[in-house]
């Protein structure tokens, strides 16, 4: 049902923004692995500007059925998360009029899908996706290791996504 979907999983950052392409297939295969990058010395709009225009290259060039987007979510540092909700809006809302099925997952949900365990490191979260998409080793930096375990998440949770929707007569 899924196979030859495409997902892009997206980490949201200001000065690095992770990205992956996963196409669903009888394994899992990653298309498109990296790191989107702004210099923190520029201006805050123009860091925005560049990064809207990366993201949306990635969306045209990709064609994604779904997106998967990491949901922001920090304790301390607000200057940080300030930065990293502007760039998830960005997303977002592209992604959104893209037409894209687009999705949250906060950092456990993710952890627990593709290493088995929601405090799992991130030595083991690149590890866990080095084996899922039969890398070679594991993908650096973390910033896409991240972006491709939130794709690999959103396979793990789209059959029962359609199911539900199709239960509630829901258009995807």
């Amino acid at each position: 049902m899924f196979v030859g979907r495409r997902v892009l999983g997206i980490d949201p950052g200001l000065t690095r923004c992770g990205y992956a392409v996963i196409e669903a297939q009888s394994s899992p295969k990653a298309v498109s692995l990296g790191v989107l990058r702004t210099d923190p010395h520029e201006a805050l709009p123009e860091r925005l500007r560049r990064l809207h225009d990366d993201l949306l290259a990635l969306l045209h060039e990709f064609r994604p059925h779904a997106v998967a987007i990491e949901q922001v979510f920090f304790q301390n540092n607000t200057r940080t998360a300030m930065g990293v909700a502007q760039v998830s809006g960005l997303a977002l809302a592209e992604a959104q009029r893209f037409g894209c099925d687009v999705v949250q997952f906060t950092p456990t949900q993710v952890k627990d899908s593709v290493a088995g365990w929601g405090g799992a490191d991130k030595a083991q979260v690149q590890t866990m996706v080095q084996k899922r998409l039969g890398l070679n080793s594991p993908p650096r930096p973390a910033d896409a290791a991240d972006a491709a375990a939130l794709a690999l998440c959103y396979l793990a949770v789209a059959p029962t996504r359609e199911r539900v929707r199709a239960a509630l007569g829901v258009q995807p």
